[in-house]
């Protein structure tokens, strides 16, 4: 297992490792420190963990996220730190992340208590310095792919949002000041002005 005190990353590590779904679980749980991944093919992604200021951004897009989804009573939200079995076998962890209380409620409580087997039908990836913004729009375009309903990229660099929609064009707006929840959410509103 990983040492936390000898590992420093100042960007994503990519590496080819074999193994089961039971060992990425446990490396997982036994290095919170770090955020972990897997593609589709394998692949495993270690991330480190984002700057203060992009904590402090993503804690304010879960917090909205989250006091509309205990309003609305209408699903379960997800921070950063969840992981998801999208259906293609990639491993993801949305910045945040909502699911409808049916798919929800479908699931065993073993499926709940590791990575849900699902891909969530929300999705929003806020960019930290890190990031790069191809394979950001690649993992969007993954999430889409999978099952999501709708997703929003946040470029603060760039003060723009990229809106995934299924078979749709991306739509991309620069600089807006709330973003809407549309059917998937209904009467969220996202107000970026602390984001941004």
């Amino acid at each position: 297992m990983m040492n936390s005190n000898t590992v420093s990353l100042s960007a994503p590590l990519n590496l080819d490792i074999d193994l089961t779904d039971e060992q990425f679980f446990q490396l997982c749980q036994n290095n919170r420190d770090l955020r972990f991944e897997r593609t589709a093919t394998g692949k495993l992604i270690i991330m480190p963990p984002t700057g203060s200021e992009t904590s402090e951004r993503n804690a304010e897009l879960t917090y909205q996220l989250r006091a509309w989804s205990r309003q609305s009573k209408l699903g379960k939200s997800f921070d950063s730190s969840g992981g998801f079995k999208l259906p293609n076998g990639a491993e993801r962890s949305p910045d945040a992340s909502w699911i409808h209380k049916d798919r929800w409620n479908s699931l065993t409580p073993a499926e709940k208590e590791k990575f849900a087997p699902l891909c969530p039908d929300f999705v929003a990836e806020l960019m930290s310095p890190s990031d790069s913004l191809e394979k950001t729009r690649l993992k969007m375009q993954e999430y889409m792919e999978n099952g999501a309903r709708l997703g929003w990229l946040i470029n603060r660099r760039q003060k723009q949002v990229e809106i995934y929609r299924p078979d749709q064009e991306v739509e991309i707006l620069q600089n807006p000041q709330f973003l809407s929840g549309e059917t998937i959410l209904p009467d969220f509103t996202l107000d970026l002005t602390d984001i941004w």
